[in-house]
């Protein structure tokens, strides 16, 4: 069999691979960029000179220990449960979990925070993407969304108390976050749609106007004058999201997670089980076609970037109600890691729960290999890049083939619809 069509037959298995058999292959991707990790770490310890060497293998001394970082990296962010006196190589059968390891411990509340807005990011951009279209702008959308909570939530608090006044605040301060980022996602949805201006330079640039605008409104008109940040004045406490079972100073709440699985369950749902979300998968998968069948194209294009920017502006709301408690310059880039997380999951709104956990776990861990090793950021960095790619490209491939390989082409193999 010649090369093309080798890769041809690939794309085909690709595309007609099932659930199950995907999750396998990301699971394969992800030893796979373990051991090439495993070979990079080892180089560099080579390299580098930090006196006494971590491992030593066939007399050779290495700076950096593999299991170690991996530890730090994937358990660390769950407050590194396990015992250090577990050694079963060694023979040493100890309890797994450490002594005294607390479950909800600051490093698991964080891990859990950057998953709950990584979600809504990461269904943001599938939700666009399953329409067809490039949503590159929810960066964008999350700050305008988090700047409008902060800003119509604080003269409004401090006259709504108690826990009507939490239910009622919360619930404005999302339905405005999502308002906002429906809003701003508008503008290119509409220039798409109706003038076919292309969606990746429009959001790209709004991404800019979003930052610059939210910068010079706080910095001018909204400051917190007894701080030298530019940040606005706190929210009450009876204005964001309770804490539940994790102590309040780790900025996460349980709700706030209830919340965005709710909503991945409810964009799967809207996405294969009414008509609005079957004119988006058809439009994404074959606009002409669906454009045939009676689908309003420009009606389409603009509903799928406005619920696109809604869902980004209530990522930016949680950030505010649950990890902030106020609006500060700055963002972190929730929105773009949205891309990577909607890759990793194919699109799909459940996988992006799965995809996130895993992006939320690795930006967490990544702080603790920082903190607790010797290892340069730069190589954390590649480590955490070179799982996300090796993750990330059996998808990407999956989908490409999905684009230029014809229903008549698949020899065979079912197609998952729903995950298209």
């Amino acid at each position: 069999m010649k090369a093309p069509d080798r890769l041809v037959d690939l794309f085909v298995r690709l595309r007609g691979a099932s659930g199950t058999e995907r999750l396998l292959i990301s699971l394969a991707a992800l030893f796979l960029s373990m051991l090439v990790g495993t070979v990079l770490i080892l180089f560099a310890g080579l390299l580098a000179e930090n006196g006494q060497p971590a491992m030593s293998v066939f007399g050779i001394g290495f700076a950096y220990n593999p299991l170690t970082i991996f530890d730090k990296l994937f358990l660390g962010a769950f407050g590194d449960p396990l015992n250090p006196a577990f050694r079963p190589l060694q023979g040493e059968f100890a309890w797994i979990i450490r002594p005294g390891f607390d479950p909800l411990n600051g490093q698991f509340a964080n891990t859990m925070a950057e998953t709950t807005v990584l979600l809504f990011a990461g269904v943001a951009v599938a939700i666009a993407f399953r329409a067809g279209i490039f949503n590159i702008g929810a960066q964008g959308q999350l700050v305008v969304g988090a700047l409008a909570t902060a800003l119509v939530l604080l003269p409004i608090a401090p006259h709504i108390t108690g826990p009507v006044g939490t239910i009622v605040l919360l619930t404005l301060g999302l339905l405005v976050g999502g308002l906002a980022g429906g809003a701003f996602a508008a503008i290119p949805g509409a220039l798409l749609a109706y003038l076919e201006a292309n969606e990746v330079i429009t959001t790209i640039m709004l991404n800019f106007v979003a930052t610059s605008t939210a910068l010079y409104l706080v910095s001018t008109h909204f400051k917190d004058p007894n701080s030298f940040a530019n940040q606005t004045v706190a929210l009450p406490d009876h204005a964001t999201f309770p804490s539940f079972i994790f102590a309040a100073r780790q900025d996460f709440s349980v709700l706030a997670l209830l919340f965005a699985i709710v909503s991945l369950v409810a964009i799967w749902y809207l996405l294969n089980h009414t008509s609005l979300g079957y004119d988006i998968r058809t439009s994404g998968i074959q606009p002409d076609a669906a454009e045939y069948g009676g689908v309003n194209a420009e009606r389409t294009i603009l509903s799928g970037m406005v619920l696109s920017g809604a869902l980004a502006g209530i990522g930016g709301a949680v950030y505010v109600l649950m990890i902030l408690g106020n609006f500060q310059v700055g963002v972190p880039s929730y929105g773009f890691d949205g891309i990577t997380v909607s890759i990793l999951a194919g699109n799909n709104p459940i996988g992006v729960g799965f995809a996130g956990l895993l992006f939320g776990v690795l930006k967490s861990g990544s702080i603790v290999v920082d903190v607790g090793t010797d290892v340069p950021p730069e190589l954390v960095g590649v480590l955490r890049g070179l799982i996300i790619l090796f993750v990330a490209m059996p998808e990407f491939f999956r989908m490409f083939g999905a684009r230029i390989i014809p229903d008549s082409q698949l020899n065979g193999y079912d197609e998952v619809t729903d995950d298209e």
